[in-house]
């Protein structure tokens, strides 16, 4: 797949679930006419399409390749038959659905009760956990501005303004589209002072 192309989109019928083998993939949520929150990333090794296995068989989220990727298909009357008789594959996958909603409800959580400075430097610490570094502390994604604004759940403008206070206090850069964590302790500080 292409840089940019969609995966699936929201509201699109289920065919089935996709593995992603190489590259990254945000997934996301209309959240008006103009606007998306991001959800997660996905990237090498992680599911994908799995939130539209419900009764209601609509993908509730778009996935979007954010780099060059390879995904593999499987269809759903393949996939339910196949956790109908592996029993390992289906205990892993809903400790997976376990993992996917616990952070689902945190993401929530920190939406509604979090400053947007602090969802912003939350959104930057996920990233690094997420992706890692590489030998020059630049996060191993490489994501536009209005991807961090969908992440962080806030605006581009308000995006630019935090970052640019970030900046000034030497707390991370962005170079295009690399991000490096300078001082990833003032991160975690303002979202540890946020939740007091």
């Amino acid at each position: 797949m292409k840089k940019g192309e969609l995966l699936f989109t929201e509201g699109d019928a289920v065919g089935g679930i996709f593995f992603v083998y190489e590259g990254t993939f945000k997934v996301h949520k209309r959240w008006d006419k103009e606007k998306e929150l991001i959800i997660r990333f996905a990237k090498s090794g992680d599911i994908v399409g799995h939130m539209g296995l419900g009764e209601e068989r609509l993908y509730p989220v778009s996935a979007t390749a954010i780099e060059p990727a390879i995904v593999c298909f499987l269809d759903i009357a393949f996939f339910e038959s196949t956790l109908k008789v592996n029993t390992n594959l289906t205990y892993e996958l809903m400790k997976f659905y376990a993992n996917e909603l616990q952070n689902s409800h945190r993401r929530m959580r920190d939406l509604a009760h979090m400053s947007v400075k602090a969802r912003i430097a939350q959104s930057f610490i996920s990233l690094k956990q997420q992706f890692g570094q590489d030998e020059n502390g630049v996060i191993n994604v490489e994501m536009s501005r209005q991807d961090l604004s969908s992440f962080a759940g806030t605006t581009y403008e308000t995006l630019f303004k935090v970052l640019n206070e970030f900046a000034k206090h030497n707390t991370l850069t962005i170079s295009g589209r690399k991000i490096k964590i300078i001082n990833e302790g003032e991160l975690v500080r303002i979202v540890a002072n946020d939740n007091i």
